[in-house]
């Protein structure tokens, strides 16, 4: 029976493992000194080999036979792990076993002790797909398990596992794998196949792999079936993606805003059934090289992984072309693959975004929104200098008043009891006043009344005299709603008396000194000026 490649050529020990040496050196170190953890939590993308490294160290840790941290492979403990028959090392796929029920199972299992291994290994895969439930209930059992049974959570997408889990664990970050490594990996699976494979067809497969060795493997297995020497040609034919000279053809006719060749060779890939969302996407990857070309022309080889007779021909489209044109390009295609997912007809997104590029209509836009800003920009300075003067040439009315003193009086409580001291309201001075202590606790009461004119009173205080109470605010607008509304003044003496117990005829001051009162003016008019400029730019960005 036939076996996939990628499963037959999974790694069988560290060394094996490619790319994520910081990983398995320090799993190595673990297991020779054995102080290997009691739970694991790999994360990273597909294809990197989280599960793998799983299956090694849950076999490593086994081995009766183990030897510089790597497994014997030829113990029946190892070689019953490899066949998934050894009852000591239990594998759970949380994408369909994501239910209480099934981490309950998991916990009650656990309580016995393993038996042919040292340790009993629980193996959880894509461990983010566990509901709520299920994760609570694999909290305790993970935090305080019995010395013989360790956890290792695999997962692709770290952000959806609780923060209750993650700091239970010791987390390991696997890296994509290089492409160099993965092009490495596929000659040698292919000499050991007796595959001819030559290095721009794995170079090619390596680049579509983006970083995943699974996805590298099975692509290079499909390729094998279709012709006896796989190179690129084969490749592209296979994965359904464009050759390498249909891209360069439709990026110089870009450049030389041909839109007739460009609409041609598109019409000739889609006759030839190619993925015009891939065709995009290898767009975007050629036009990052060329960007990367023309921003960093002395060290672009060392980052960008091409052959050289590609990189002539993606360096003379650089040298033809400035780098703010090849930024609108770049952008214009990423937005058509944005929309490709969305839109009915692909192969009419993706000529619109030619057509738009040869004609010069996305350089032109860009320019627009250029001189939009730039406008909106003259009209800012503008606003700026009118402050600025107003601020200079602003005098009060009275320059010898220090103070505007702003008095209203609200009516007298009903039913006032009679007699105590007579107040005179008008003269009488701050300083032969009684504070009073509870004056915060009166206006929570009034914020249950009146939450509007009880926030015009932050930063007031409050004293008293007999049976009248000052309110000293900084705020004018509390001197209107108190004048001006009788019901306000009502609503303020009955959270007074529900604090206090006591009726009190309320008077109420101005603290704010004129140029205080012209400071707040200023920056309400200021927080105006910024409020109407970040909406401008939101606009103009959207």
């Amino acid at each position: 029976m036939y076996k996939a490649l990628y499963r037959k050529w999974r790694p069988m020990t560290f060394d094996d493992v490619i790319s994520q040496q910081h990983i398995t050196d320090t799993l190595k170190n673990q297991l020779k000194n054995d102080k290997t953890a009691h739970a694991y939590l790999f994360t990273g993308s597909r294809g990197t080999g989280k599960t793998t490294c799983a299956r090694i160290l849950a076999k490593a840790v086994n081995c009766p036979n183990m030897k510089d941290g790597t497994p014997c492979l030829e113990c029946d403990i190892c070689r019953e792990a490899e066949e998934g028959s050894l009852t000591d090392i239990i594998e759970i796929d949380a994408a369909s076993n994501n239910g209480v029920d099934d981490i309950r199972e998991l916990r009650d299992g656990a309580v016995y002790s393993p038996e042919r291994c040292k340790y009993k290994i629980y193996i959880i895969d894509e461990v983010h797909m566990l509901s709520a439930s299920a994760f609570n209930a694999l909290l305790k059992i993970m935090e305080e398990p019995p010395e013989y049974v360790k956890f290792i959570l695999a997962t692709t997408e770290i952000h959806k596992v609780p923060a209750t889990v993650a700091s239970r664990c010791q987390r390991y970050d696997f890296r994509r794998i290089r492409q160099k490594d993965i092009a490495s990996r596929l000659l040698y699976i292919a000499s050991r196949e007796q595959l001819e494979l030559t290095e721009d067809g794995a170079a090619l497969i390596a680049k579509i792999a983006d970083g995943g060795m699974r996805d590298a493997v099975s692509l290079f297995d499909q390729c094998s079936v279709c012709a006896e020497k796989i190179d690129s040609a084969v490749v592209s034919q296979v994965a359904g993606i464009a050759g390498k000279d249909f891209l360069y053809d439709i990026l110089e006719s870009v450049a030389a805003q041909d839109a007739p060749k460009a609409l041609a060779v598109t019409a000739q890939l889609y006759d030839m059934s190619k993925d015009l969302t891939r065709l995009c996407e290898e767009l975007i990857l050629q036009l990052r090289n060329i960007m990367l070309l023309k921003a960093t022309p002395q060290n672009a080889e060392e980052i960008i992984a091409a052959m050289p007779e590609d990189m002539a021909r993606l360096k003379n489209i650089a040298q033809g072309t400035d780098l703010e044109h090849i930024m609108v390009w770049l952008a214009q295609f990423q937005s058509c693959r944005e929309k490709m997912g969305r839109v009915m007809n692909k192969r009419v997104e993706f000529e619109m975004a030619l057509i738009k590029l040869c004609s010069g209509i996305s350089s032109a836009a860009a320019h627009n929104q250029a001189a939009d800003t730039s406008e909106l920009s003259e009209k800012i300075r503008m606003l700026e200098n009118k402050l600025a003067y107003t601020q200079q040439n602003y005098q009060p009315a009275h320059p010898t008043e220090k103070r505007e003193v702003l008095t209203a009086t609200g009516p007298a409580p009903e039913n006032e009891p009679e007699g105590g001291e007579k107040v005179d309201i008008r003269n009488i001075r701050e300083e032969e006043l009684t504070p009073c202590n509870r004056w915060d606790e009166i206006l929570e009461v009034f914020r249950q009344s009146c939450p509007s004119v009880a926030g015009s009173l932050e930063g007031s205080y409050a004293k008293y005299k007999s049976n009248v109470m000052f309110i000293f605010t900084p705020n004018r607008f509390f001197i209107s709603l108190f004048k001006n509304n009788k019901d306000n003044a009502v609503s303020l003496s009955k959270a007074i008396y529900t604090v206090l117990g006591k009726k009190y005829r309320i008077t109420a001051r101005c603290t704010a000194t004129v140029e205080e009162t012209r400071s707040m003016a200023e920056q309400l008019v200021q927080k105006a000026i910024n409020s109407s400029i970040e909406t401008a730019v939101d606009n103009i960005n959207g």
